[in-house]
């Protein structure tokens, strides 16, 4: 099997200084990477690089220590390439459609929060003798 050593002293195009390779390498130990031909890494690089789901607009991973366990988290963000079943679409659709309900609610609530406070500021009583108690709470903070 041929070593890192003499991989490395192929030419500029050698698989060695592939983004792909390196961030395998990573992952393992010393004396594995070495183990690998140059025709092996090729294969794994076409396995494992031509993954056309791997690139985001934004993607944090990372982990974390539990009590007993590690967990870690994933966040993706990017434009979904995806074909979907059926009933994958109902289930999007049923998502979006709460998604929006929830911002508009959200924006009903902030849009009557500052009516109610620009009435109060302005010093128009609708009901006399009667207050939500949150102008006077503006007032104080």
């Amino acid at each position: 099997m041929e070593s890192m050593k003499n991989r490395e002293s192929k030419t500029a195009g050698s698989l060695i200084d592939d983004p792909v390779i390196l961030r395998l390498f990573e992952r393992m130990p010393h004396s594995v990477q070495e183990s690998f031909t140059e025709e092996q890494l090729m294969h794994l690089k076409v396995a494992v690089g031509s993954r056309g789901w791997g690139e985001h607009a934004v993607d944090v991973r990372g982990s974390f220590r539990g009590w007993r366990h590690r967990y870690y988290y994933v966040m993706l963000f990017g434009r979904n390439r995806r074909h979907l079943t059926p009933g994958q679409k109902r289930i999007h659709n049923l998502i979006s459609a709460a998604m929006l309900t929830g911002f508009v609610c959200v924006g009903l609530l902030i849009g009557l929060l500052g009516l109610y406070l620009l009435k109060s500021a302005a010093g128009i009583d609708l009901f006399p003798d009667h207050s939500l108690g949150i102008w006077d709470w503006f007032n104080s903070n």
